[in-house]
């Protein structure tokens, strides 16, 4: 692919640390010229380590593939070229709290009257309606808030955050999914949009099985830590050296998995003859599992599963998993090049367009460090 599927769109990016600038990259991913807009300071993510050679990793993860300009939103004069720039795009995305870009000029409703085909899109904590509107919205409030932190975490233990700032990274995947549907629909329109995309609502949306238990099931979902909560055996077993990942989803399936620890007709035990009996009575299950698997290592359980065409995996670590063979094959991790680091190691969007995966070209931007060529296209 000589040139990514967005390449010819210009998108004005007015966001800053996770979720806004996940969203923007994803886009310069596929194509898209992105002009980031950073307040003299910069954005938080460049003072957040780890740092190599004074440069923030997180910031070169999220902002591959921009152009940066300084403009202070204080200054009117500023503003004004704000505003140029944002009507020169065929995109906006900000990240304010809500309320805060009308204040600079540089809401959806003065732009859109003035460019009614602009596509404007608004990241927040809590959407632009409703009781929360407003609230500071880091991470782990939203996590806090959806539900998620109550479903996952040990079975019977306190909620537990995820690992990960998944809040944000939904809120950024939903933003870069809504402005694709939104240039498509201007495409064959001609009109813009305003998009209102709540972090809140996106972590929440990517908890059906949650929502399965409750709002079919009757019942209050819970963590139930490293398995299934509707199905087993879904989840991970102890073996002689650590935990192993085995996933039965089908009668047949199960049947082998009986044969292969030393319990043939287990299936036929009323106990265990249905996803829902066994999901009732896990407990028995995996001590019958594990009476098994404990005297293997890990990758020996895995080993006989799989041979036994059983789904099962090793646990790897996340450095294991980075430097994995499959990891190479599907170019997960890209290096860009860069000034000061030399190299840049960036993780682009994952999906491949006719054999070829489509990804940001140049590492993230220094600050202020395309003024130049970025006003010149609005002189």
């Amino acid at each position: 692919m000589a040139e990514g599927p967005l390449t010819g769109f210009r998108i004005f990016d007015l966001t800053r640390v996770l979720a806004g600038p996940y969203c923007t990259a994803l886009l310069a991913d596929l194509g898209a010229e992105v002009i980031k807009v950073e307040p003299p300071e910069g954005d938080e993510y460049r003072h957040i380590g780890p740092f190599v050679s004074g440069e923030s990793a997180l910031f070169q993860l999220v902002n591959r593939g921009k152009s940066s300009i300084v403009l202070d939103l204080k200054d009117e004069a500023q503003r004004l070229i704000a505003r140029r720039l944002a009507l020169s795009c065929d995109c906006v995305v900000e990240n304010f709290r809500p309320g805060v870009a009308a204040k600079f000029g540089l809401d959806a409703e003065s732009l859109r009257a003035e460019k009614p085909s602009l596509v404007y899109a608004s990241i927040s904590g809590f959407g632009q309606s409703g009781p929360w509107t407003g609230l500071p919205a880091y991470d782990l409030v939203i996590q806090a808030l959806s539900g998620a932190m109550a479903v996952n975490g040990e079975e019977g233990g306190e909620p537990l955050k995820m690992g990960e700032s998944v809040a944000d990274l939904a809120g950024g995947l939903f933003a870069s999914w809504s402005i694709l549907a939104a240039l498509l629909k201007r495409e064959r329109s001609g009109e813009g949009a305003t998009l209102d995309v709540a972090m809140h609502d996106a972590l929440f949306a990517l908890l059906p099985t949650a929502q399965a238990q409750l709002f079919y099931g009757g019942r209050e979902p819970r963590s139930v830590g490293n398995r299934h909560p509707l199905s087993t055996p879904f989840g991970c077993f102890a073996a002689a050296d650590g935990l192993f990942a085995l996933c039965v989803l089908n009668e047949r399936h199960f049947a082998t998995l009986a044969a292969l620890i030393g319990h043939t007709g287990l299936e036929r035990d009323p106990r265990f003859n249905s996803d829902s009996a066994r999901t009732a009575n896990e407990p028995a299950l995996k001590a019958l599992i594990e009476d098994w698997s404990r005297s293997l290592s890990a990758d020996e359980a895995v080993a006989k599963l799989t041979a036994a065409g059983l789904t099962a995996a090793p646990i790897r670590s996340f450095g294991e998993a980075a430097a994995s063979a499959q990891a190479t094959a599907r170019d997960l991790v890209k290096p860009l090049p860069h000034p000061v680091l030399g190299e840049a190691r960036s993780v682009p969007q994952p999906v491949w367009f006719d054999g070829t995966k489509p990804s940001a070209t140049r590492a993230a931007p220094a600050l202020d460090g395309d003024r130049d060529s970025i006003l010149r296209g609005i002189a």
